[in-house]
């Protein structure tokens, strides 16, 4: 069984500016928990205990936050970097707390692999590194991974135009490895899993293998692709094990919310602590409001994600949105289709 794991927290995400100028992007509200405690439940569901944050984008917010991590039933270390050092150099950095096989994963993947059955194959293969690979319609913005008939890894290519495209089995940004392979990444150094340890690997004739999974993955680089993932929890497209069953038609909403009678709530949508919903609000899900917001009269709300404390004015509307802490949203204002605000 797998004890230790690593998770690659990584910077600010330019894809996300501006809602990750202020917190790093693991640490989003995901169903108004940081997207960090999902992770870590989806690793404890597997009996991953021990686990190290490699740290590079405002530190101190994760390392406040999680503690050591005893409130979440595993041991959380911090491996932070002085600058950025790439993949495999902070996997490097985290050494000193790896001493077995250890998985480490993208810190903004969402995915139901079932790492159990990757170590399995990672074991019968004798490989020294194992990369999850899902099948995407279009692999051009990620690495492609070419591999035999029995999964072991032929080479590398990242982010291939079209041309050069020969399959669509992509990088997952899981990997199970050997802690041996380290000895090849140098110390204090940017250096990446994709264009420098793997194909290093390679050359020497290490077993890298290749673990196909055609389950859930969704790589939260977006805001559309954050909207998504709220959208796909509340759906039970998906489920997070740290909030486990939840109704695809449901609304959760805390005691201390205040909804109006003549206010109409469709699920499924999960409203935070102390929200005020007032008179012929509309709110058809998926929905999240995180604590503290308020939305007035007349308003109506539709496939949205609104963090702590925003306020939406009288006859205002929003559909297909994520709306930032304390903003406010005018009365009768429209905002449709916008990634962040």
């Amino acid at each position: 069984m797998l004890s230790q794991a690593v998770i690659l927290v990584g910077g600010q995400g330019a894809r996300l500016r501006p809602l990750t100028h202020y917190i790093p992007k693991p640490m989003l509200p995901v169903l108004n928990r940081p997207f960090l405690e999902h992770t870590v439940a989806y690793l404890r569901k597997y009996g991953i205990t021990d686990i190290t944050l490699a740290l590079s984008y405002l530190p101190e917010v994760i390392q406040s936050y999680l503690g050591d991590g005893s409130n979440l039933g595993v041991q959380i270390n911090y491996a932070v970097e002085a600058s950025p050092l790439g993949t495999a150099g902070a996997v490097k950095n985290a050494e000193p707390y790896l001493d077995s096989t250890f998985a480490v994963l993208n810190g903004d993947i969402f995915t139901n692999l079932d790492i159990a059955d990757m170590l399995t194959f990672h074991q019968h293969k004798r490989a020294k590194v194992t990369i999850a690979l899902t099948w995407v319609d279009n692999p051009s913005a990620f690495g492609v991974v070419e591999t035999e008939s029995d999964g072991k890894v032929k080479h590398f290519i990242e982010k291939p135009s079209p041309e050069r495209i020969t399959t669509n089995w992509i990088n997952a940004g899981i990997y199970i490895l050997e802690p041996e392979v380290l000895r090849h990444v140098p110390e204090g150094s940017h250096y990446m899993f994709e264009r420098g340890l793997f194909p290093q690997l390679l050359k020497l004739n290490e077993p890298v293998y290749g673990y196909p999974f055609r389950g859930y993955w969704l790589d939260m680089g977006t805001s559309e692709k954050y909207l998504c993932l709220n959208c796909d929890l509340l759906s039970a497209k998906v489920i997070s094990h740290l909030i486990p069953g939840l109704n695809r038609d449901g609304v959760s909403c805390k005691a201390d919310a205040t909804v109006h009678p003549s206010a109409k709530i469709m699920g499924p949508a999960v409203i935070g602590s102390r929200c005020r919903i007032d008179r012929r609000a509309y709110i058809r899900g998926p929905v999240v409001m995180g604590e503290d917001c308020h939305v007035g009269e007349g308003a109506s709300i539709e496939r949205a994600v609104l963090w702590t404390g925003v306020h939406i004015g009288t006859g205002a509307s929003l559909k297909q949105c994520v709306i930032s802490a304390h903003t406010r949203i005018e009365d009768n204002e429209q905002i449709i289709g916008c990634a962040n605000s």
